[in-house]
């Protein structure tokens, strides 16, 4: 084994090699921090050195002729302990705030590149906690912690250097202490890694519960179930406690064990104080002093190995989120070309016409096992309109996740523009695309602020236009601050239609080549409908669009309507096509007109 590889073997049992890379920018203000901490604890030790020089000289011998220079000296201690404490205290914290600083950068960085998949199967709360209360405990770890590492085991080998200088017979005694402490580690480090990894999950529970809790609340108090989000939470709080419990136990016992090692040292020094002669009071006054300063270093380490113990469950659960690889990828080869999400080429991208095509394509989600498509072809030429009907919990959006590259087909290509889309940069395809939600989702700022997103460089004039295309222009005047009001949290400030039209205008305002409505009016008063069916009208007309639709009645003029059912195409022809096949679409489109014929009749009755 190489003299190397035992250090090394130790940071990846407690994961520490895999965040070396956060902390090595650091290195040199961690080394500055050690070095001030190696000066505070080798003063702390001088103390009682000088303690032995006062006791031996001044009291028992009853001499003060270097009372002066004593005094001048231990005020001298004293202002350089302070100093090397402010120092390493203040690198300390620099150290967190920068570590920490940097993982959440690095994993808030890493959670834009990845696919839907993964957040369709990991809850907001559970990712909240990666991002924020494990790189919190991470960033402690490499500060706080090394810092009090140097401090206390400089600690022990200062005091144990000067034992054995004195008096190496009853230092080695008490010193012997010191193996039982590595055999203590060595039974509990295993029980105390699985109580607290559990204790870490159960808490992503709770965040996840509390996550839902605040943001569903509508919800919870339109459905009355107050007691039985309660109930879960007090459910998942319980076992936390039970957990805790369990874990604080093992520890105490563990602290108890310690504890009563560390008291033995000064048992042994107590017992054996005939190894010191009468006449060294200050000998056996220092070797007190010291066995009793022993216990504090030791209890630390307790807390240390507890906190480090701990600390590898969030190291883990961090570098495993910093694993996770996306579903969508671009290769080496078109990253060096076109960039990537954060440093795009933009110089190398080509302008994109808007030309779809599916190739022979086979499709299944990643978590499930059933094609939703199956050696699936389709031809969609530039400024084309394709509409895509079904049922609510249909699949519509499945074709337009593949456009978008959402998600890669199992087979098969899908082409923009005549090249696999796996030729270019997601970014470059994504900026060339607008998409409009059903439930749109707006920033916290202001309503222009919201708007910059579809375009940063755009001009008033561009906004203004953008805006009075969707017939946003009547919301805007409505509001107090026009363009500068807040919108609130997610947008909440304002009505869902209010906060559809600006959506529409954002997407607008890119100017794409691609246009995606995902049943942009499913969700919006019948006024607010008709604008923006109107706005659709009007901007479509060059563009590629692609409808998600659920209302038949707003797609009867589209180019090729795709009617989907169970996940799966089952139809696909113009609107008057469709209709005389009297198949799946024909009955959804009859079904909705009666509908909505009955309603106008009732309507019409109603006012009369």
């Amino acid at each position: 084994m190489s003299e190397h590889s035992a250090p090394q073997k130790h940071l990846r049992f407690f994961g520490i090699g895999k965040i070396l890379p956060f902390i090595k920018p650091f290195k040199k203000v961690i080394l500055i921090m050690a070095l001030w901490g190696l000066v505070t604890s080798a003063i702390d030790v001088a103390y009682t050195r000088l303690q032995k020089y006062s006791v031996d000289h001044f009291v028992t011998g009853g001499k003060l002729d270097t009372l002066a220079l004593f005094i001048l000296v231990y005020m001298a201690a004293i202002a350089l302990s302070s100093l090397s404490t402010y120092i390493s205290c203040t690198r300390a914290m620099t150290v967190e705030v920068s570590v920490n600083r940097d993982l959440r950068k690095a994993a808030f960085s890493h959670l834009q590149t990845l696919s839907f998949s993964y957040f369709n199967q990991n809850s907001v709360g559970y990712i909240h906690a990666r991002v924020l209360s494990d790189t919190s405990r991470i960033g402690s770890l490499a500060s706080w912690s090394l810092m009090d590492s140097v401090w206390h085991l400089s600690y022990l080998v200062f005091a144990a250097a000067m034992m054995l200088a004195i008096n190496w017979r009853l230092a080695l005694l008490v010193l012997a202490i010191l193996p039982l402490v590595v055999l203590l580690f060595s039974f509990f480090q295993k029980r105390l890694v699985k109580a607290n990894r559990e204790i870490r999950e159960i808490n992503s529970n709770i965040t996840s519960n509390f996550n839902e809790g605040i943001t569903g609340a509508k919800t919870i108090k339109t459905l009355a179930i107050e007691q039985s989000m309660e109930d879960r939470f007090v459910a998942e709080t319980g076992l936390m406690k039970k957990r805790s419990v369990q874990a604080a136990r093992l520890r105490g016992l563990f602290a108890a064990t310690m504890s009563f090692a560390s008291s033995a040292a000064l048992a042994i020094v107590l017992w054996k104080h005939d190894l010191i002669a009468t006449s060294e009071v200050g000998t056996f006054s220092m070797f007190m002093t010291y066995a009793q300063g022993l216990m504090e270093p030791i209890r630390w380490l307790i807390d240390a190995i507890s906190d480090l113990i701990t600390t590898q469950v969030n190291i883990e659960r961090f570098t495993n989120l910093l694993a996770v690889k996306s579903d969508v990828v671009d290769s080496p080869e078109v990253i060096e070309k076109y960039g990537d999400s954060f440093y795009p080429k933009k110089e190398n991208w080509e302008p994109l016409r808007g030309d779809i095509a599916f190739e022979d394509v086979t499709f299944r989600y990643p978590d499930g096992e059933e094609e939703v498509l199956s050696h699936f072809s389709l031809k969609i030429p530039q400024g084309s309109n394709i509409a895509i009907v079904g049922e609510t919990g249909a699949g519509k959006s499945t074709l337009v996740n593949l456009v978008c590259r959402f998600y890669e087909p199992t087979q098969g290509r899908v082409l923009i523009d005549g090249r696999d889309a796996k030729e270019r940069s997601q970014l470059w395809l994504h900026s060339h695309i607008g998409y409009v939600l059903q439930n749109p989702h707006l920033f916290s700022g202001t309503v222009r602020e919201n708007l910059l997103y579809g375009n940063p460089n755009a001009t008033e004039d561009q906004i203004r236009r953008a805006i009075s295309l969707v017939s946003a222009d009547e919301v805007i005047a409505r509001l107090e601050k026009g363009l500068d009001t807040d919108v609130g949290e997610g947008g909440d400030l304002l009505s869902t239609g209010e906060k559809q039209l600006i959506s529409f205008a954002r997407a607008i305002l890119a100017d794409p080549a691609i246009l995606v409505l995902d049943e942009a009016t499913a969700s919006v008063d019948t006024i607010t409908e008709q604008k923006i069916q109107a706005a659709i009208d009007t901007v479509i007309k060059g563009r590629t669009s692609i409808v998600i639709a659920h209302r038949l009645s707003t797609v009867r003029h589209a180019d090729c309507i795709l009617a989907v059912r169970d996940g799966k195409i089952v139809e696909k022809g113009t609107h008057r096509e469709l209709i005389a096949q009297k198949g799946y679409y024909y009955d959804m489109y009859t079904r909705q007109y009666e509908d909505e014929e009955a309603a106008k009749i009732l309507g019409t009755g109603q006012e009369g």
